[in-house]
């Protein structure tokens, strides 16, 4: 074992521990509120689709901060990665208010656009009124797992992720059964667990930690929130390409038939849940990349990145070994439908083979953002997402069934796969030391 290799355990390990523990709010709302009835629970999948259309844009308050503050961290200058922190947490709190203003002006039509009807909509519009106040929290804490991976500290957000789950887990039955408030409680729960989990990152930033993080407690002007407004914008293309991407395929899949859709979407569960277990090589990536950068080693970044994609590598390799030997079995963990057991063994392939591609393309998204090629990330994604497109508008009429609507996934992938391979192998696209000259390409 190598110094990358201990490095990128000790980023890698918390952070799956982190992507693991975080969609366990969703999951305990799930399982209480599941006890109120049929009305409840769809207005409560209502809502977990709208906050999670609504804040994923802004995960750049993660991906962009992380590699901006390890590149001051390698450069040793903490007082400015500081100042990106806190112009990433005001940022956080701003467009967090934005949030907050429209979701609670448009509760409305916006569940209705997601197909709640009757009685269903006034539990939706209550349920999503309440969470939407924590939307500066849900940001600020985003803000915060970002700066601390930039700091190579992963420990301290799977601290607080474990501990805004404790909170929601132990409120959850106290407001929904104990004071009666139904799905209510649920929301209010979801929202002081969040709000707590800000705080606790407001605490540790700009008390607790202050000075070790260099860390000045002073209102950014507006011209120096422009950088990062800048890669948000750039890295929401990335985003929206690959959510609409994923929901393109959806759409196909239904007007492919009931069965089609039902079992792409164990599928597509089983395949992000994968990729979670990848992405924390990816988010050490991003760390490790962006710190050798910044201290002005590009062959060690280089050597760093060819590390990280080996390990990614080996392990999709063995995810995909694993679900190999267990596809027999899976499918009638989630049904117990003949026709849609039969439909989701005829796309488990797609999920077990592409594993190995999926892993490699992680980690070289995760290089690329440590490397501050946000726009080359945009443009890329949208590109593979203009191939994937092409094939899944092509599924219905040429008749191709549910395996055409994954073999347009498997042209998304391979697309990244080959513009990322073709990036990483070219000289002139090693990250350059602090100070130096532009990287093309």
């Amino acid at each position: 074992m190598n110094r990358y290799d201990r490095e990128m355990l000790a980023l890698a390990v918390p952070a799956l521990g982190t992507l693991a523990v975080d969609p366990l709010v969703s999951t305990v709302d799930t399982i209480f509120v599941g006890r109120l009835g049929v009305v409840p629970l769809a207005a409560l999948g209502i809502n977990a689709s709208v906050f999670s259309f609504t804040f994923v844009v802004f995960n750049f308050l993660a991906y962009g901060t992380t590699p901006l503050v390890a590149r001051e961290v390698g450069r040793g200058d903490r007082a400015a990665a500081g100042r990106v922190v806190v112009q990433a947490l005001v940022l956080a709190a701003g467009l967090g208010l934005l949030a907050l203003a429209a979701l609670e002006a448009l509760a409305v039509p916006v569940v209705r656009l997601m197909g709640a009807s009757g009685e269903v909509v006034g539990p939706a519009v209550e349920y999503l009124r309440i969470r939407a106040l924590a939307g500066p929290a849900v940001l600020i804490s985003t803000a915060g797992h970002g700066a601390f991976r930039g700091y190579h500290d992963t420990r301290t957000p799977l601290a607080v992720s474990i501990g805004v789950n404790a909170i929601n887990l132990v409120l959850d039955p106290i407001l929904i059964f104990g004071l009666g408030w139904g799905l209510a409680g649920a929301a209010w729960a979801s929202a002081v667990a969040q709000w707590a989990g800000a705080a606790a990152f407001l605490w540790l930033v700009f008390s607790r930690r202050r000075e070790e993080l260099g860390v000045e407690p002073m209102l950014p002007r507006p011209g120096e929130l422009l950088p990062l407004l800048r890669v948000g914008g750039t890295l929401a293309i990335r985003t929206m390409s690959l959510i609409g991407t994923m929901t393109l395929a959806t759409a196909v899949a239904a007007r492919v038939g009931t069965v089609a859709v039902a079992a792409h979407q164990v599928g597509a569960q089983v395949w992000l849940f994968l990729a979670l277990v990848v992405d924390s090589i990816a988010i050490a990536a991003q760390a490790m990349v962006a710190r050798y950068r910044g201290a002005g080693e590009p062959a060690a970044a280089r050597e760093a990145g060819n590390r990280l994609l080996l390990w990614g590598a080996g392990l999709g390799l063995a995810i995909g070994a694993v679900f190999y030997l267990i596809a027999p079995v899976l499918p009638r963990l989630f049904t117990s439908d003949p026709a849609a057991i039969a439909a989701v063994g005829a796309i488990l392939p797609f999920v077990v083979f592409m594993q190995p591609l999926n892993a490699l393309v992680f980690v070289w998204d995760g290089i690329f953002l440590g490397a501050e090629r946000f726009r080359f990330l945009a443009a890329q994604m949208a590109a593979s997402a203009v191939a994937a497109g092409i094939v899944l508008l092509l599924v219905v009429p040429m008749g191709w069934g549910l395996t055409g609507v994954w073999w347009g996934i498997v042209a998304l992938m391979g697309a990244r796969a080959a513009t990322l391979g073709w990036a990483w192998i070219r000289p002139t696209v090693t990250p350059r030391p602090a100070g130096g000259p532009p990287a093309r390409g």
